[in-house]
């Protein structure tokens, strides 16, 4: 029996749970989901991760094909100091625009992902197989992912669309992270005898010095551009009269795909100094897909013929999921599109546009349309 959904409905019904990471508690939203897509015929799978969080994995056709898989998160960052104009968990509807917290980043995506797919069981069932990957725990750093990762409950899949806000345009890759803690550490002294210690902040000081000027020795990607890094964070010491023995700086580097993180991390070290210690806070790879690959192809041309507007390559300036689960399913092409606006993420207000989400249960459906009938 085929099921409709209205995207617009089905995101005002997700922007209505409070899945603020932290604490996530995703369960509530992702059982509200897998009851929706068990109706319409899919297996569905809730994979705990941690008290009252867990991840939705719902699949549908030849188990034994490799699918196409869809993928999208339904935690949301916290609302921010600044107050809101509107209720963040009402799904408000003003002026063509949906309000909430996570309305584009990224509920919107994936309510009309699950609305496509809902509609089209009946042919999906019969097809060569559709993944559907809806994650807890992305906007803390795709532990979500990496759990179902680590867990092997993933197979090769033979596409991945990431459903994050792009205004419905496709994007073919974004940058990898990778975070850095480094801690310089001295001798502490009273501040009127500097001479008796051994300053932990003029050695990040001197260190910050170095990375600002760091060469990463790589050819700029043609679409990506250069890799960049940002001393984020600076803390040190005791007190204003005391030579300070501990100091700590936060280092973000955004790498373009195809980089080497642990050579990396070693010419970043060389650079900071080897008496530092440094640690990993993060470590995701970026990911890239060329548009003239035969399916990523034919989804941006259902895109274009959708909304009309003309596909020039880029990519997300955010990193997805995608950094885990493209080489976790073997590396299959990748798009990101979604009816988010990406400049709405995690702002106060945030909203996604009506049209928008209509746009993109159509696009999702004529990407399912293509991929049964190949």
């Amino acid at each position: 029996m085929t099921m409709d959904l209205d995207g617009v409905a089905l995101t005002r019904d997700l922007v209505a749970f409070r899945t603020v990471n932290p604490p996530g508690e995703e369960r509530a939203c992702a059982a509200f989901l897998a009851d929706i897509l068990a109706a319409a015929g899919f297996s569905c799978t809730l994979a705990p991760l941690a008290e009252g969080r867990v991840n939705l994995i719902a699949t549908i056709g030849d188990a034994a094909a490799e699918p196409l898989a869809f993928t999208g998160h339904i935690d949301t960052v916290p609302l921010g100091a600044k107050p809101w104009s509107v209720d963040p968990f009402a799904g408000e509807i003003a002026d063509g625009r949906l309000y909430g917290r996570g309305s584009s980043d990224m509920k919107s995506g994936v309510a009309a992902f699950v609305a496509a797919a809902v509609s089209r069981a009946p042919r999906l069932a019969d097809g060569p197989g559709v993944m559907l990957l809806i994650t807890a725990a992305e906007e803390t750093g795709c532990e979500g992912s990496l759990a179902m990762q680590d867990a092997g409950m993933l197979r090769r899949a033979a596409a991945l669309l990431v459903g994050e806000p792009t205004g419905n345009r496709p994007f073919v890759g974004h940058k990898g992270a990778l975070w850095l803690k480094a801690v310089t550490h001295g001798v502490t002294a009273h501040g009127s005898m500097p001479e008796a210690g051994d300053n932990a902040v003029y050695k990040a000081a001197h260190a910050i010095v170095r990375l600002e000027d760091f060469d990463f020795n790589v050819a700029r990607h043609p679409v990506l551009g250069k890799p960049t890094l940002n001393v984020g964070t600076v803390a040190g010491g005791l007190n204003i009269n005391s030579v300070p023995d501990r100091a700590e700086m936060q280092i973000d580097v955004r790498t373009i795909p195809g980089q080497d993180h642990a050579l990396l991390r070693e010419g970043l070290t060389g650079v900071i100094g080897e008496a530092a210690d440094i640690e990993t806070l993060f470590d995701l790879g970026g990911i890239w897909t060329d548009p003239a690959t035969p399916w990523a192809a034919r989804v941006i041309g259902i895109a274009q013929g959708v909304t009309g507007e003309a596909f020039t390559p880029q990519g997300a300036p955010y990193f997805t999921d995608a950094s885990v689960l493209t080489p976790a399913l073997g590396s299959p092409p990748t798009i990101i599109l979604g009816p988010g606006e990406t400049a709405q993420a995690h702002q106060t207000d945030e909203y996604a546009l009506v049209s928008r989400i209509g746009q993109a249960v159509e696009i999702y459906g004529r990407i399912l349309d293509d991929w049964v009938s190949r």
